[in-house]
């Protein structure tokens, strides 16, 4: 190799060096732009409210926002209630019982019952069935019964002629000059006088009696739903059981 050669081959390698530097201060240059340009793009975009930002979004004013669309209820849901086989509603205020006839009202303590005239016999939700009371041989329904019992029995309807179930149906009264008789049954506890039926017992003999003993029909709070029914009873073994039915008229 000539030195011609030499000097050329030692010239050209500072060159190549210098060249070199050159472009690798221009790609880290490029790279810290690019880097500085994505993180402001990135800033921008997460807070376009920035200040670096050269177009803000518009502000809002709130006034100019559409009024909020509030669902008023058109109806206030009640509590759930509990439905009874009470197919009526019940009597708002207690009616005061009907007065009996003279001899009847003698007969009950006014010390402690007091007796009020009603002032309609159609404030009550049911009343009697046209024919009761009536009396037949207890035998007929009650066949263990025989001479040696008396009671009174029956049933109460709706509206419809569908039997109601589920209704207090009271006895009071005194017999034979003894303390006052009180019992509660309830209506359809007593099938074979229908699917409403009742029957209360008043006495395990035969025994009369004369406008001194009653029922009464009463919802579950205990309030009136008939008058009260004054019957008598018999020293008959074909009349030892007083039949009595209620229909509904309101």
């Amino acid at each position: 190799m000539s030195f011609y050669h030499q000097a050329e081959e030692t010239e050209l390698e500072p060159t190549k060096k210098s060249s070199a530097k050159i472009w690798n201060i221009l790609t880290l240059l490029t790279l810290a732009a690019l880097l500085c340009v994505l993180s402001y793009f990135t800033i921008i975009f997460l807070n376009p409210n920035s200040s670096l930002n050269p177009f803000p979004p518009p502000t809002v004013n709130p006034a100019s926002l559409p009024p909020t669309v509030t669902v008023t209820p058109r109806h206030t849901l009640v509590p759930t209630w509990t439905p009874t086989t009470l197919p009526m509603t019940s009597i708002e205020t207690q009616i005061p019982a009907q007065t009996p006839e003279t001899q009847f009202v003698a007969k009950e303590n006014p010390t402690e019952i007091p007796i009020i005239v009603a002032e309609s016999p159609d404030e009550y939700a049911f009343e009697l069935q046209q024919g009761s009371p009536t009396t037949i041989a207890a035998e007929q329904f009650h066949q263990t019964a025989g001479c040696d019992w008396t009671g009174v029995a029956g049933q109460a309807t709706s509206l419809n002629g569908e039997a109601v179930r589920g209704l207090f149906v009271e006895l009071g009264g005194t017999m034979l000059g003894e303390a006052s008789v009180e019992n509660v049954v309830m209506t359809g506890l007593a099938p074979q006088y229908g699917f409403g039926g009742f029957e209360v017992t008043i006495a395990n003999q035969l025994i009369a009696t004369e406008g001194t003993l009653w029922i009464q029909l009463l919802d579950q709070q205990n309030l009136p739903l008939s008058d009260k029914v004054y019957f008598n009873t018999y020293d008959d073994c074909q009349k030892n059981l007083v039949v009595i039915y209620f229909n509904q008229i309101r």
